[in-house]
C-alpha cells in the first residue's frame, strides 16, 4: 500500500473517511489518497493490507450492504479455507470494504473508523 508516505483508502462518501482524511490533514501528515471505489484493489493488495491489518476479510467487510445481502455473505462461513471467496468477492465489490484504511511507511494499517484507531497512525 504506502511507500513512502501513509496511505488512505478513502470514499470522499463516507463521513468517517472524510473525518479521518481530515485529522490527517490537520495533523499535516503526508499522505497518498485511494478512492478504492475508482482504483480497486486486487486480491493481491487486498491479502496485504488483511496482513497489515491483522484481520480476517470478513472483519473489514461490510455485511449490511445491498450488494453483501444480495450475494448471501452473512451466510458465508469464516474459516480460513474461506478466506480465498471473502477476498475475491472484496476484490469485486470494493463497496463492501471497511473505511478508511490507512497504512503507514512501517508496514501497519488500521481501519480508521473510531477516534482511537485513527489516533494510532496519528
Amino acid at each position: 500500500m504506502a511507500g513512502e508516505q501513509m496511505e488512505i483508502w478513502h470514499n470522499p462518501r463516507c463521513t468517517k473517511s472524510r473525518a479521518a482524511k481530515a485529522a490527517l490533514d490537520e495533523a499535516g501528515i503526508a499522505y497518498t489518497e485511494r478512492r478504492y471505489l475508482e482504483e480497486p484493489p486486487g486480491v493481491e493488495e487486498l491479502r496485504a493490507v488483511l496482513s497489515k491489518l491483522g484481520l480476517e476479510p470478513w472483519d473489514i467487510t461490510r455485511t449490511g450492504e445491498a450488494e453483501a445481502k444480495e450475494l448471501g455473505m452473512s451466510g458465508w462461513s469464516r474459516t480460513p479455507a474461506d478466506r480465498d471467496h471473502w477476498i475475491e468477492a472484496l476484490a469485486h465489490h470494493p463497496k463492501l470494504i471497511q473505511r478508511p484504511i490507512i497504512a503507514t511507511p512501517d508496514g501497519h494499517a488500521v481501519v480508521a473508523r473510531d477516534e482511537q484507531a485513527l489516533k494510532s497512525v496519528l
